[in-house]
């Protein structure tokens, strides 16, 4: 849990960050990145930067990606630290944030799981249908 500060902080950083992969950074396959969440160190020395991408729903593509961002770290850094006024620019690291692909998965496997529960039900209606047709 972060504090007031840190969750300012926070939240103006991946603000700064969205906007930043969005118009500085000139790769193609950055194009559909989603800044999910940002978590800032106590004393605001690292920045953990949770990110989606809606083009990718592989994970090798995802940590390549996500190597990619770490390679621009000291890039987008030095962008942040013009954009926002603090002591300490904090350190970038990037993390894949698998839930929106994990929703995905889940909703999926609960649909499917109501179709067989259906099915199955349809299924115990029409035998006993034809049960009581006998007497």
């Amino acid at each position: 849990m972060q504090g007031g500060r840190q969750q300012r902080v926070a939240d103006q950083i991946q603000r700064e960050l969205a906007s930043f992969i969005q118009l500085e950074l000139k790769d193609p396959r950055l194009n559909m990145v989603t800044v999910s969440g940002v978590d800032v160190s106590r004393d605001f020395s690292y920045a953990d930067v949770y990110v989606t991408f809606m083009t990718s729903n592989d994970n090798e593509e995802a940590k390549e990606l996500v190597g990619v961002l770490n390679n621009a770290s000291g890039y987008l850094r030095k962008l942040l630290g013009k954009a926002i006024k603090l002591r300490i620019t904090p350190n970038l690291r990037f993390h894949y944030d698998a839930t929106l692909s994990s929703g995905a998965k889940m909703n999926v496997l609960i649909k499917k799981a109501l179709e067989q529960d259906q099915h199955q039900h349809s299924d115990s209606h029409s035998a006993s249908d034809i049960d009581t047709q006998k007497d």
